[in-house]
């Protein structure tokens, strides 16, 4: 049986990390480098580190962070925001990224997937998707550029083509649920995975360890990921996979 995986997911703006409201009212949860050893700490099986910062969308803001991060955990990570080609992808897992995150040029340049996984393997290569539900249309709707930018081709044809150029694995975010704590959006986890069956990271709405044990026996993740679950609440991965593996859940034990 495949183990899962429980993964922090940090965001990063102006050398801080914030929390979220449907990508909206930003809050301060600290330092990134202090951060990232505490979920170190805590048997964190992976990090996700995205650069939220929206008037420089630009990888090389993360310069200064990435190679801190990388000396302060032992887990694996994967980083992005503002991964626009091969040589920001490049950058990042020379300097401690196990995977690179893309969103936006996977949209406009599927081409840089492929590049990637030729050079580091399609399992560096990790696909952000960002999706609002469409009430006048009854399905959901995919957006990049942090939530901003509207995209025409539909989720399921999007994962596909990712999958396809190269992708080895998707980072699924509601953007409707984040920093809501009201619980996974199920049915867009089970519209990714019934599309490709590549690996599956859920995001958005963990408020307490019901949530994450409902995604899990719901859909086939791989994982899931967590924000304000850990940012406000005594709720730390440890405590997490205690809990879910008295479902029946299967987790790498350190």
């Amino acid at each position: 049986m495949l183990k899962k995986r429980i993964v922090p997911i940090l965001l990063w703006q102006r050398g801080r990390l914030i929390k979220t409201i449907r990508f909206e009212t930003a809050r301060d949860v600290g330092d990134p480098v202090k951060s990232a050893a505490v979920y170190n700490s805590q048997l964190a099986d992976e990090i996700v580190l995205l650069n939220v910062e929206r008037e420089r969308r630009d990888w090389t803001t993360l310069r200064s962070v990435v190679r801190r991060i990388a000396e302060a955990c032992f887990m694996p990570l994967s980083i992005g925001g503002g991964v626009v080609d091969y040589d920001a992808g490049a950058f990042l897992i020379g300097n401690g990224a196990d995977k690179v995150v893309v969103n936006t040029a996977a949209y406009r340049d599927p081409d840089v997937l492929g590049r990637l996984a030729n050079a580091f393997g399609s399992q560096a290569v990790v696909v952000a998707v960002d999706a609002r539900w469409d009430e006048s249309q009854g399905r959901h709707v995919a957006y990049s550029d942090c939530g901003r930018d509207r995209e025409t081709v539909g989720i399921a044809e999007h994962v596909r083509r990712a999958r396809d150029a190269g992708a080895g694995e998707f980072l699924i975010q509601s953007i409707d649920r984040d920093g809501t704590m009201t619980g996974f959006d199920v049915p867009l986890l089970k519209l990714v995975q019934a599309a490709t069956g590549a690996p599956v990271i859920g995001c958005g709405g963990s408020g307490n360890y019901d949530h994450l044990r409902d995604a899990f026996l719901a859909t086939n993740v791989s994982a899931l990921a967590c924000g304000s679950l850990f940012n406000f609440t005594d709720s730390n991965p440890i405590r997490a996979k205690a809990f879910l593996s008295n479902h029946g859940l299967n987790f790498k034990v350190a």
